[in-house]
């Protein structure tokens, strides 16, 4: 059972969630708040795995909220559910930890889907919004980060791939070795440089590349 925290300024839509996510045998809603600084009071009394974020509410915002929650509960995925797909947002709120990034208008059971995929780890965007990600990235690191001379030229070729939204399949045939293979480089890869994941590293090389 996956446990789940609403985070929403308006009680309407947390109704409205909680009846729709009721319907899935394997999610819980725990609890409910309607500001940033609540959901970080009830993450650390509840411990829900998945934390499901607005992003503009009083008192705190989600973004604020995900960056705290990201760094004090590491073990609580925080998937941000918005309106809003500004480009300031969306990137803001992946490089302060957030798992997925969804628009309200996301159909119920990808919903669900993207839930249970941000609870097993992986990093769930909704439909367009890796493509903006990529093509908004500001503040550029002007030099590689600590761990990056450390990297293994394929590796850095692997990574680069990454950066296009590659899958590990698609890289396997790109430079023909193993799905396997890939996989081994891009756990070395997330581990030397220190990054959570598959976007951030993809954020990170647009950094370094776009200067």
């Amino acid at each position: 059972m996956i446990r789940i925290l609403l985070v929403d300024d308006q009680s309407l839509i947390r109704r409205g969630l909680k009846a729709l996510l009721k319907l899935e045998k394997t999610l819980q809603v725990v609890g409910e708040a309607d500001n940033g600084q609540t959901a970080i009071n009830l993450v650390e009394t509840l411990q829900p795995d998945v934390v499901l974020m607005d992003i503009r509410m009083p008192v705190m915002d989600g973004v604020a909220a995900t960056k705290e929650i990201s760094q004090h509960f590491p073990n609580t995925k925080v998937l941000v559910l918005t309106t809003f797909d500004d480009d300031q947002y969306l990137t803001q709120a992946l490089q302060y930890g957030a798992a997925g990034y969804l628009l309200k208008d996301t159909p119920p059971e990808e919903l669900a889907q993207a839930i249970h995929a941000v609870h097993k780890g992986y990093t769930h965007l909704g439909p367009g919004l890796g493509k903006k990600v990529m093509s908004q990235i500001r503040n550029p690191t002007p030099s590689p980060p600590p761990g990056w001379e450390e990297l293994t030229p394929r590796e850095q070729e692997i990574l680069q791939l990454i950066a296009t939204g590659a899958s590990n399949r698609e890289i396997a045939q790109e430079l023909h070795i193993t799905e396997k293979t890939v996989k081994n480089h891009v756990t070395n890869i997330l581990s030397r440089l220190n990054l959570r994941d598959r976007t951030q590293a993809a954020i990170l090389v647009n950094s370094i590349f776009t200067n």
